[in-house]
């Protein structure tokens, strides 16, 4: 194996290794979301049951949780990452360059 193979196969880890933790974040994200969202309902609902107050960090967190996800699955692939990598490449040159 050459050390462009090599380098080839570490970067490639580290990039997967990258995505899973992106990954395993949104899910703990997700679950904290569920679990405060659902005390901040129980506490609505014993307290002041004629004002639906939970339903407002409920859905602007929900923003927030739903832009978490497009950014972790959706916006892995295709023109963004391209250019991503392309970023990548020119930084590696310009580093080569100083050396």
């Amino acid at each position: 194996m050459s050390d462009n193979d090599a380098q080839e196969v570490r970067w490639a880890y580290e990039r997967a290794e990258r995505i899973v933790a992106e990954k395993v974040g949104f899910l703990r994200h997700l679950i904290i979301y569920v679990v405060v969202n659902a005390l901040l309902f129980a506490i609505n609902m014993v307290t002041s049951s004629g004002f639906l107050w939970f339903l407002i960090p409920l859905a602007g967190w929900g923003i927030v949780l739903l832009a978490h996800f497009l950014t972790v699955f959706t916006f892995r692939g295709g023109r963004f990452e391209r250019w991503r990598k392309r970023q990548i490449e020119k930084e590696m040159e310009k580093l080569r360059g100083r050396e």
